[in-house]
């Protein structure tokens, strides 16, 4: 299994295959708007048109499960990122990312890329996790690491070059 295998609804409400990403190398997020890693959005901007001509994409993913920082909608969430941001990576609808309703993509992210000590639990908004071109989670990144502390890994995943 890979992420290539699942579906989700982008922050318009459509349904979207995750197989559109096949061959890309992803940063996915659980992202917030009122969290104190909200400035991440930037970083992650910034990232995402560095290397989205070489096929690189951020996913972000609304969660409101730490704190109440993400309590809007779907149109606020996306007005926020837009306006403030100026965030024109992928947006999807807002999920939970633990517990017995976490949204199943973040189910497999988890298990493949569990955290310190081996939790799956997702600790705080904007964890991160790199994914491969064939949809494989390569590494998770805990919420204090900042999009730009990344790149040389993204560079040596865009080139193929990442220890298995």
């Amino acid at each position: 299994m890979t992420i290539h295998d699942f579906d989700v609804k982008d922050i318009d409400g459509s349904d979207i295959s995750l197989s559109i990403y096949r061959g890309k190398v992803l940063l996915i997020v659980n992202v917030a708007s009122r969290c104190g890693f909200t400035p991440q959005y930037d970083g992650l901007e910034k990232l995402y048109e560095d290397y989205r001509d070489q096929g690189f994409f951020v996913l972000g993913f609304p969660c409101d499960q730490f704190g109440g920082q993400e309590p809007g909608g779907e149109a606020e969430i996306k007005a926020f990122c837009e306006t403030n941001h100026q965030v024109s990576f992928p947006l999807f609808a807002k999920i939970a990312v633990n517990g017995p309703k976490a949204d199943r993509l973040y189910q497999f992210l988890t298990a493949a890329k569990p955290g310190i000590l081996g939790t799956r639990k997702i600790k705080w908004n904007f964890t991160k996790f790199l994914v491969d071109r064939e949809g494989r989670p390569v590494k998770r990144y805990a919420p204090n690491i900042k999009p730009e502390k990344i790149t040389q890994d993204i560079q040596r995943v865009l080139s193929n070059n990442f220890p298995a």
